[in-house]
């Protein structure tokens, strides 16, 4: 079993190495029999010894370690995806999780999540930056749109917005709730810098937020119920689905959907009465 797996390794390995340009990276493209780098070539980016990197290729010499396999990624330019994947063949477990801020997504998530209507959705990362979000959400939540980048954080919004806050049914266990959530999915996405940096700013203008961070209990199970009061369209109940975004660990869509025909058609009312009025 472990010899198919390592000839898998070599096959993807050669394979990544056959697309690159040499000359992107300063090599000779003149003299080349097949495409691609050359095995040195690689084994030079990566800083590893040439005959070592052969062998990997071939199957040979056992798994490389972590931070080999990290140089090797590098080297060849691997994708998100890719570098998983080369870390499920030679070690038979994903890499740990290395964080990355987003500040846009794709267009088909785009598509996906004006494709639920009236059903509001948000994307947002693991520190909870809301990236992406449909005009429903927009109506309902808030106009992120109107907002600077670094305020479309649920955090931030939670702890400093007074409407934000109004809105929440029972803001204290909400905000319990939320604080311990926060946590995990940032220490899970290995974004600990990024987490000191916020949590410093929130300290600073939030006792309440300061007095929930020393609670290190365990969030519950991950809530999947809201109750928001609206100043417009009074309270409206909603079921709440988590969805992993492919090829994207650091992203997670929320998809808020009332729960009755009633709390729909007022969601719609809301975001038809926003859109007519141009927002």
């Amino acid at each position: 079993m472990r010899e198919a797996t390592d000839g898998m390794l070599g096959a993807f390995l050669r394979d990544c190495r056959a697309r690159l340009d040499p000359a992107a990276f300063g090599f000779s493209a003149t003299r080349r029999r097949t495409p691609g780098l050359r095995r040195e070539e690689v084994a030079q980016r990566a800083h590893i010894s040439p005959t070592w990197y052969t062998w990997l290729e071939q199957g040979r010499g056992g798994p490389p370690s972590p931070e080999v396999l990290e140089r090797i990624a590098t080297a060849l330019m691997l994708t998100e995806r890719e570098r998983e994947h080369v870390f499920l063949l030679a070690l038979g477990h994903p890499p740990e999780a290395r964080f990355h801020g987003a500040d846009e997504v794709t267009p088909r998530l785009r598509r996906v999540l004006d494709a639920l209507g009236d059903t509001p959705a948000i994307v947002k990362t693991a520190t909870w930056d809301v990236v992406a979000w449909n005009r429903a959400a927009a109506a309902l939540f808030t106009d992120y749109g109107q907002l600077p980048r670094e305020q479309r954080n649920i955090l931030r919004l939670m702890f400093s917005s007074p409407r934000v806050r109004a809105a929440q049914d029972n803001w204290d266990s909400v905000a319990r709730s939320v604080v311990r959530s926060f946590r995990i999915d940032a220490m899970r996405a290995g974004a600990n810098a990024e987490i000191a940096q916020l949590v410093a700013e929130l300290c600073a203008h939030s006792a309440e937020f300061a007095a929930l961070w020393q609670d290190r209990g365990l969030p519950d199970e991950r809530a999947h119920a809201k109750r928001i009061h609206h100043p417009q369209v009074g309270t409206i109940d909603l079921e709440i689905s988590y969805f992993a975004v492919d090829g994207r660990p650091d992203l997670a869509m929320v998809v808020y959907h009332p729960v009755d025909a009633d709390a729909a058609a007022r969601v719609r009312a809301l975001a038809d009465a926003r859109l007519k009025a141009g927002g």
